[in-house]
């Protein structure tokens, strides 16, 4: 009975051993079979998907344009592989995919979510092969390919840049040949030398047999003062032809008093005078004849000596003062806006004014033959430079368009110089003199400063016109002169915009008082236009590109500007031959019509709205604007490349 009772109970244990572990071995048996199985679609998937990302780089290295966005399977296409739109399925279980989109990036260049901005060079590949026996898995891989395939433009020579000179929108500029092939400015006319003047050109008998003593210019004009005593008119308005040869005549004359400083405008002229209750006279050249609309008058009685004017204000020097006037209205008397005593004992003479600066020359007894006067605020001017080069007393002053030089005649000086070049670049303290120049017997009544680092310095006595090359500052030398046994008693300059660069003088010549004498380069050559455009012509990449960087050799002096601008446009038709380029196609460096590359270059801005410029694209032009202040510069661009990734 005992025996019995222990087997049922053994009985018992093998069938719950049995129920535990058969369905376990059963699993284990099915989980080895499915995960063998399972492992054998893993290494299927797993080599569908590096077939798919050596497909996606083959793809990719045939060209860029093959990579748009989208999902793709991989086919072999001859000896290649080509994308074909959509999925695929492979041995009846396996689907296998690529999904192409776009990169967008942030500020600092990483890439981010779609808030970025997109980046046309970059495209987001995602491979992916899925099953779903024994269990639903996938296999994936994440590529991001770049155009890494770049190429260059490059225009260096005469036979690159050609084409482009015949394009509508290119003015003003000329292909040369000196070290290759260039582009400068086109010729601008005028074809004289400064270093070898001439009086054959034109003069003009003034009005009466007054002595002229005052001069200023404007393209076109010269305004004469020429009542430096009772017998001649205050001022003669003179009309100067274009084109070359000039022809002076006198359009009209102004009477009434003795004029000693004169500055013209299109529309007004104003003359300092020695009437003590008008020192700054108001001329309306809009009627006829001319007549007084306003004038300026000092608080106290002394002849005007010098007389400025830049937009609604006044400048006039008279005695030891110099005085800022209201000319919002150019009517009636004119308010004093404010005044400073330049010298104690000497006399403020011809002035000049540029920037938030005003020159004046400072003669007589003075330790200063030049003031430098802050009028950033005209109701409150305060001088804050100055400049002693000699014992002499400050005639006039040219002050150079940057601000930085200011050019200085005196009187004669028997044991110092008599013109001086001073640095202004700083306008505190007592200012340097950088060089000076001896004008050897003759007593300098004017000065100005023309094209070609020449100056022009004019007096009496001696050699009354002297031609003085400045290029190197610190030793001015004599290039020319004549004589003018008259004397002269002023000169203004002009450059006109065909080219053509003329110094007017007056001179005690009762028959002639205005003299034109032609300047330039000299050799009837190097005389260049004031501005000119290139735009190249079209460069077809053959595909849409990237376009990367535009890199320039120029060169271009201080006197001289470069720029470049950009535009690039898709294709039409399938080609770049219907492409149409506008002023609004052409960017600077920022993307915007408004601005410019500098003359070295920059990079290319991205733009993909679909209107007018347009970067990934396949045509491309290039803009070069030039510009110069003086006519005998150009600046000058060798080669021009543009840098795209395919």
């Amino acid at each position: 009975m005992k025996q019995k009772g222990q087997t049922l109970i053994e009985l018992l244990i093998t069938i719950a051993l049995a129920a535990i572990l058969i369905p376990a071995l059963l699993t284990g048996f099915s989980v080895t079979r499915d995960g063998r199985a399972q492992q054998e679609q893993r290494l299927h998937a797993t080599s569908f998907l590096k077939e798919a990302q050596e497909a996606l780089r083959i793809v990719h290295a045939n060209g860029w344009n093959n990579l748009s966005n989208g999902t793709f399977h991989p086919v072999t296409l001859g000896t290649t592989w080509v994308l074909v739109s959509g999925s695929e399925t492979i041995n009846d279980n396996l689907t296998r995919q690529i999904e192409i989109s776009d990169v967008y990036r942030d500020s600092e260049g990483e890439i981010t979510g779609i808030g970025g901005t997109l980046d046309p060079s970059t495209k987001r590949a995602e491979i992916s092969v899925t099953w779903n026996t024994p269990f639903p898995t996938s296999v994936t891989s994440t590529l991001y390919l770049t155009r890494n395939k770049n190429a260059s433009y490059q225009e260096s020579t005469v036979e690159d840049f050609t084409p482009g000179a015949s394009n509508s929108a290119t003015t003003g500029i000329a292909i040369t040949n000196t070290s290759g092939g260039e582009i400068v400015l086109g010729a601008g006319g005028g074809g004289g030398d400064w270093c070898s003047p001439t009086l054959t050109l034109e003069e003009l008998d003034m009005p009466k047999s007054g002595v002229a003593n005052a001069i200023s210019a404007i393209e076109g004009r010269a305004f004469v003062g020429t009542g430096d005593n009772a017998a001649g008119v205050s001022f003669a308005n003179v009309l100067i032809s274009t084109p070359y040869p000039p022809v002076a005549s006198i359009a009209g004359t102004f009477d009434g008093y003795k004029t000693n400083a004169v500055f013209g405008e299109d529309d007004y002229v104003y003359l300092a005078t020695d009437n003590n209750a008008k020192e700054v006279e108001i001329v309306n050249l809009t009627t006829t004849p001319y007549s007084e609309i306003g004038y300026f008058n000092p608080p106290f009685n002394q002849d005007g000596n010098g007389v400025f004017v830049v937009g609604n204000v006044g400048y006039m020097t008279t005695g030891n003062v110099l005085y800022t006037f209201d000319l919002a209205s150019k009517i009636g008397s004119r308010p004093q806006l404010d005044s400073l005593v330049i010298t104690i004992f000497g006399t403020a003479r011809k002035l000049w004014v540029r920037g938030n600066y005003a020159y004046i020359a400072v003669d007589g007894y003075a330790f200063k033959e030049l003031s430098i006067v802050d009028i950033s605020n005209p109701s409150d001017i305060r001088e804050v430079g100055y400049a002693d080069v000699n014992s002499a007393g400050g005639k006039e002053v040219f002050v150079n368009e940057t601000g930085t030089r200011a050019y200085l005649a005196t009187s004669a000086d028997s044991s110092r110089r008599e013109f001086f070049i001073i640095d202004v670049t700083n306008k505190s303290g007592n200012r340097p003199n950088v060089g000076s120049y001896e004008a050897n017997g003759m007593s300098p009544k004017g000065v100005t400063v023309v094209t070609g680092n020449r100056a022009v310095l004019v007096g009496n006595n001696g050699e009354e016109y002297q031609v003085i090359d400045i290029t190197n500052e610190t030793n001015p030398t004599k290039c020319a002169g004549l004589q003018i046994d008259s004397g002269i008693n002023g000169v203004s300059s002009v450059l006109q915009s065909d080219g053509f660069a003329y110094s007017y003088i007056i001179t005690g010549d009762a028959s002639a008082e205005l003299k034109i004498i032609l300047g330039g380069a000299g050799a009837g050559g190097g005389i260049y236009s004031p501005d000119g455009l290139f735009e190249s012509a079209t460069i077809d990449a053959g595909g849409e590109v990237a376009w990367n960087t535009l890199v320039a050799s120029t060169s271009a002096s201080q006197n001289t500007t470069l720029q470049f601008r950009v535009a690039v446009k898709d294709e039409v038709g399938g080609s770049c031959g219907s492409v149409t380029f506008s002023d609004s196609d052409f960017v600077g460096a920022d993307g915007l019509v408004s601005s410019y590359f500098s003359k070295e270059g920059g990079l290319i801005p991205f733009d993909n709205d679909g209107t007018a410029y347009e970067n990934p694209g396949r045509c491309a032009r290039y803009r070069a604007y030039l510009s110069t202040t003086d006519i005998t510069e150009s600046p000058v661009v060798y080669e021009v490349s543009l840098n795209y990734s395919l």
